[in-house]
């Protein structure tokens, strides 16, 4: 058994649109880079794990999506695990990677995760498609049903409004079909309007943690966005579902990113002042109980530990789906009390010279969501974070870092989550 668990190297590519390159070319570019990062080679790997959602469904690459993406890059023989946990696929890797060195089996391992959500689209079924895969990361019965009686609700106001439009003799514009989103961006928006109706949250305090997510990415070069955005440009951007507007919404992407996990023993045969200690590596399950909070249980958890406290922590990255996905985090993981995550993140508490740096990167918003690979995405942020290496955006002096990353929904919350400590060295 390994007392201490080290991240030994991490490695990422810019997250965007890349319709050249296919999964196995993803995969390898990361570990290219994480190989790179650590001065290792291949042949010091003993196992991996490997995140993927998409390539299934997309082009019917199911069951051994490791064995096929890693040996294409000329990694082979060993074992390995492929990983599927919604969006928290890339953590629910590193925590397996974590626990096999942690458990003594092995000295160096990779978790790894890559994604290809961009495609060539030639017609609306297309498009239609890449929206479906989301739904995978519900109970799909359940979910079948809400969106049948959502969609027979909101058929019946449409024809109520236009009945009374045509009463006072206003036409009624037809909505533009191109408009879609994510059956996760309702479920957001849902939990959104009961938290402004509880604690009195307004849209624009939802606008500023947006804006912060979109300039923390100017400064980070592997973003998928890095663009400006002020309070005022997220709030007159189109709306997804009130009160969320797309400048608050995680866009799709292709990307990839890794991390070698270490143990103690290794860490001494090979020496390198920029391991970061892993303190806590959680992995919790939603549930179906009214009430339940997934991120506040598994929080809990790490501290108790990881032996620190919110207090202690120097910077966050969350899993920001939407920007009420941060301010929602925020509370839970106990950064501020419940109920005034919006005035805390409008304070400025939460910005890179703020009281606990939220989402350096640009998090999910701006760094973007390739959804196997987001989870290892916060740990190559994180773990540069606390080297001191994140130029620009650099955080002052950080000692102990904080990950979460949720996954699917299930219930009132999320289906999976892995909350990670890190710690400099």
């Amino acid at each position: 058994m390994s007392d201490n668990v080290f991240v030994y190297g991490v490695g990422m590519i810019k997250f965007g649109k890349h319709l050249d390159l296919g999964v196995k070319q993803l995969t390898g570019e990361a570990l290219k880079l994480v190989l790179e990062d650590c001065r290792l080679e291949k042949k010091d790997i003993e196992a991996a794990w490997f995140s993927n959602t998409g390539w299934g469904m997309s082009a019917f690459q199911h069951s051994i999506r490791a064995q096929v993406a890693l040996t294409a890059n000329g990694l082979d023989k060993i074992p390995m695990v492929n990983v599927e946990n919604a969006c928290a696929s890339g953590s629910t890797a590193l925590h397996s990677a974590w626990m096999a060195v942690k458990a003594g089996v092995y000295d160096c391992v990779l978790a790894i995760g890559a994604e290809k959500m961009y495609f060539e689209i030639k017609d609306k079924k297309e498009k239609a498609k890449s929206f479906q895969g989301f739904i995978a990361g519900t109970d799909v019965e359940e979910t079948m049903k809400f969106i049948d009686a959502w969609k027979a609700s909101e058929k019946k106001r449409k024809e109520e409004e236009a009945r009374k439009a045509k009463e006072k003799g206003i036409e009624v514009k037809k909505e533009d079909s191109k408009k879609g989103h994510s059956i996760f961006m309702d479920f957001y928006a849902m939990g959104a309007r009961n938290h402004m109706k509880k604690f009195g949250t307004t849209q624009r305090q939802l606008a500023a943690i947006a804006a912060k997510a979109h300039n923390n990415s100017t400064l980070n070069p592997l973003a998928q966005y890095t663009f400006p955005q002020t309070i005022d440009q997220v709030m007159e951007d189109r709306e997804v579902a009130f009160p969320l507007t797309r400048a608050m919404c995680a866009p799709i992407g292709d990307g990839a990113a890794a991390a070698i996990v270490c143990s103690e023993k290794f860490l001494k045969q090979h020496p390198s002042r920029r391991a970061v200690r892993i303190l806590a590596s959680i992995l919790k399950s939603g549930s179906r109980v009214t009430g339940d909070d997934i991120c506040a249980r598994a929080s809990q958890a790490a501290y108790e530990t990881a032996g620190v406290g919110p207090e202690d922590v120097n910077v966050v990255e969350v899993h920001d789906a939407t920007a009420f996905g941060e301010l929602h985090q925020t509370e839970q993981m106990g950064f501020c009390a419940v109920g005034e995550g919006g005035p805390f993140a409008e304070s400025g508490a939460t910005a890179i010279d703020g009281k606990i740096p939220v989402n350096t990167s640009g998090g999910l918003i701006s760094r973007g969501h390739p959804i196997g690979a987001s989870g290892l995405a916060q740990t190559y942020e994180l773990v540069t974070q606390l080297r001191g290496e994140a130029e620009k955006r650099q955080v002052n002096n950080p000692r102990i870092a904080m990950a979460e990353n949720g996954g699917g929904t299930l219930g009132q919350g999320e289906a999976a989550m892995n909350i990670h400590i890190y710690e400099k060295v």
